[in-house]
């Protein structure tokens, strides 16, 4: 609300205004370590191991590998969580309590739940057994220091049990228990993922013994994060912060009534918005950006709700089937077309109608240069997105 008790109304321009200033899209905001990037989106995606690099380098006055892998390996100032969603982040080493507390302790407990029946359905082990086997992980990891899954077989001899999938069924299989064991123990913050086996897009790691969580309430840090997500997505609709989250509807509620959330009015839209309550005033408009943005970037998975950046006519040719962004050209706030790497290694863009407005010739300038500025810190590495998208895939034959 306003001074004088009426609703302010934030429209799209300024939403837009908003995006590109706190998700350091302008030229002249962009951030000059790996930590301040994360910061600024809260978390970054990292279900697709080359798009924490992207998303980083796009956001950095000085792109490259270098800095992301000193702050995931060298100074492990970022860390890796499943989270919200049940969706791999990575988040600064800082927040990782908070980010646990809200949302990936909950996700833990169930994948424990998944694991044990898991186990006691394909062999017949229990409780106990996975404590056995999960202590003696972590004790060859302390020992051993970082380790390929494969050397953690070697270590551990039941990690390369089987279960027995489907039994007397047509399709029965038959599934190594590693795979499992490994990623619940990740998810309780046990052990952590390290260096890739390979380049920085391999999905292929190793595992270390992880620096322990500080416990925290979860309410509380529900509120924390809530008031993190409202500073650098806000506007956004309590529809948007469930989904992002993960959340309840109540838990979500609460959490905004906790920061003391300001209602604003959203342009085209009956439902209201949420600001945080110091950030109600107008905020005006750095002037017009370009970028290319990777699949799964933070900034197009920042909402639910995204009509007023990304028109309905790209959806088709911008989203896999299941709901996956792929590689996305900005310009001025909105999804103007998307871009792709070919295997020579140039970096291909098209534009796509849909919302009635040519971006124009400054517009096809910007996005030219940003294309060349990616083509040039890439260099000889390739880059193909886990979830491919149908114009990614057409513009990278």
């Amino acid at each position: 609300m306003t001074v004088d008790g009426a609703v302010r109304r934030i429209g799209g321009d300024e939403r837009r205004a908003r995006l590109g200033a706190r998700h350091r899209l302008l030229p002249g905001l962009r951030a000059h370590c790996a930590e301040d990037v994360a910061r600024s989106l809260v978390a970054l995606h990292a279900t697709d191991a080359g798009t924490v690099y992207l998303s980083t380098a796009a956001r950095l006055a000085e792109p490259g590998f270098a800095e992301v892998e000193r702050a995931l390996y060298d100074e492990v100032s970022l860390v890796r969580l499943l989270a919200m969603r049940r969706t791999m982040f990575v988040v600064p080493r800082d927040f990782a309590p908070v980010v646990y507390a809200a949302a990936a302790r909950a996700i833990a407990v169930k994948e424990r739940a998944g694991l044990l029946k898991y186990l006691a359905e394909g062999g017949g082990w229990d409780a106990a057994w996975l404590a056995e086997v999960e202590e003696s992980v972590v004790a060859a990891l302390a020992a051993h220091g970082e380790s390929t899954a494969a050397q953690l077989g070697g270590y551990e001899p039941r990690l390369r049990e089987q279960v027995v999938l489907a039994a007397g069924k047509p399709y029965e299989s038959r599934q190594n228990v590693a795979s499992r064991i490994v990623r619940v123990l990740a998810a309780e913050g046990r052990i952590t993922r390290r260096r890739p086996v390979g380049s920085w897009t391999s999905s292929q790691f190793r595992w270390a013994v992880a620096e322990p969580l500080d416990e925290l309430p979860a309410a509380g840090a529900r509120a924390e994060l809530a008031r993190d997500w409202l500073a650098a997505y806000g506007p956004g609709t309590e529809a948007d912060l469930k989904w992002w989250t993960g959340w309840t509807l109540t838990d979500t509620r609460k959490a905004l009534a906790a920061v003391g959330a300001r209602q604003v009015a959203l342009e085209a839209t009956d439902t209201p918005g949420y600001v945080l309550p110091e950030d109600v005033d107008p905020v005006p408009d750095g002037g017009p950006w370009a970028a290319l943005l990777p699949g799964l970037d933070p900034t197009p998975m920042g909402w639910q709700q995204r009509d007023w950046f990304l028109p309905d006519a790209h959806r088709p040719a911008l989203f896999d089937r299941t709901g996956n962004v792929g590689p996305t050209v900005w310009w001025d706030g909105r999804v103007v077309g998307g871009w792709a790497q070919r295997p020579d290694g140039e970096i291909v863009w098209r534009l796509l109608p849909g919302d009635g407005k040519d971006p124009g010739t400054e517009a096809v300038a910007a996005i030219a240069a940003e294309a060349e500025r990616l083509g040039g810190w890439l260099g000889d590495v390739r880059v193909t997105p886990r979830f491919r998208t149908p114009l990614e895939r057409e513009l990278s034959a």
